[in-house]
């Protein structure tokens, strides 16, 4: 089951819907008839997270309307939709940082490390700069050196405090996938100047998200997954989770010591080695407005972002 939130042209509100062979069934309505846990969710993101923690029972009556909508030959065309992020609202989105043993070798040649940390990090993406496949995203005015970062991203669907990295698993409900968009010259500052990325990931739609959310149940291993990145249909870099330092049983048990996760945070891996600072000559690398990134994995789909020009001007 790919869950997904949209709008439509005809009606721009968020929906949490299912994509089933091109065709997009929209669960507001059923998950509002059904009255799920006894209540109608009230926003998109509840309605995903209820059917990721939905009853057998439950499933078994979404499964029927979404057989029942597509046969009878209903729903939406997926080109008609817009793809918002598949979490609309999440309370938090954590990013696990320098992740990657290559990758942190990478960074240190190119003064983006000043240490080798010992323990999970992370930094956070703010709401605000979310953004769905299929977005525009413009290269900041004087930034020239935007690089993309393909990472696998989960979403906590149980609350999660304090729990070991024997349990953790059980607290995530579905994986998808993310590009973690970054200014290096503005985060060399940041470096620099001994700050978090802040500025430097934080940038409008430096945060791509999607296209789909993928429930645990139906993926298997995560770490498993075989994630591709692609600029302009040339692939840039292949990975597989399991190549980072922690993985989300780790990650979990970390980072969930003293802060709680809620149902509906999110959380990424971190980088791969082979985004463009990690090339000989990154310049070649960096992205301008006109190219499209995608990030790809069979299980998931592709996460498309398209580059354009800061509308403010250079």
């Amino acid at each position: 089951m790919k869950l997904l939130v949209f709008s439509t042209e005809d009606d721009p509100s968020p929906r949490a819907g299912v994509l089933a062979d091109s065709v997009v069934v929209d669960l507001s309505g059923v998950v509002a008839q059904q009255r799920i846990a006894g209540r109608t969710a009230p926003n998109p993101t509840a309605d995903v997270l209820t059917v990721l923690n939905r009853t057998p029972a439950l499933s078994d009556e979404i499964t029927g309307y979404i057989e029942d909508v597509v046969s009878s030959g209903g729903g939406i065309a997926e080109n008609e939709i817009t793809y918002l992020p598949p979490v609309h609202n999440p309370g938090k989105f954590l990013c696990v940082g320098k992740n990657n043993q290559r990758h942190l070798v990478e960074l240190q040649e190119r003064k983006l490390l000043t240490e080798v940390p010992r323990e999970p990090t992370g930094f956070i993406k703010l709401n605000g700069v979310l953004s769905g496949h299929g977005a525009e995203v413009a290269r900041p005015a004087g930034i020239t050196t935007l690089d993309y970062e393909p990472e696998l991203a989960f979403v906590i669907s149980r609350r999660a405090h304090g729990i070991r990295a024997s349990e953790a698993m059980a607290h995530v409900g579905a994986v998808t996938l993310f590009n973690d968009l970054t200014a290096r010259e503005v985060q060399r500052r940041e470096v620099e100047a001994g700050t978090r990325f802040w500025t430097a990931k934080n940038m409008p739609g430096f945060a791509p998200l999607g296209p789909v959310l993928v429930p645990l149940n139906e993926i298997g291993d995560p770490h498993q997954l075989v994630i591709v990145c692609r600029v302009n249909g040339e692939e840039r870099l292949r990975f597989q989770p399991s190549e980072q330092i922690y993985g989300i049983p780790q990650v979990l048990e970390h980072f969930t010591r003293y802060v709680p996760f809620e149902p509906g945070d999110i959380i990424s891996l971190g980088a791969p080695a082979g985004t463009a600072i990690g090339q000989d000559d990154p310049s070649k690398f960096f992205l301008v407005p006109g190219d499209v990134v995608e990030i790809h994995c069979d299980q998931i789909g592709t996460l498309a972002t398209r580059i354009i020009e800061d509308p403010r001007g250079s």
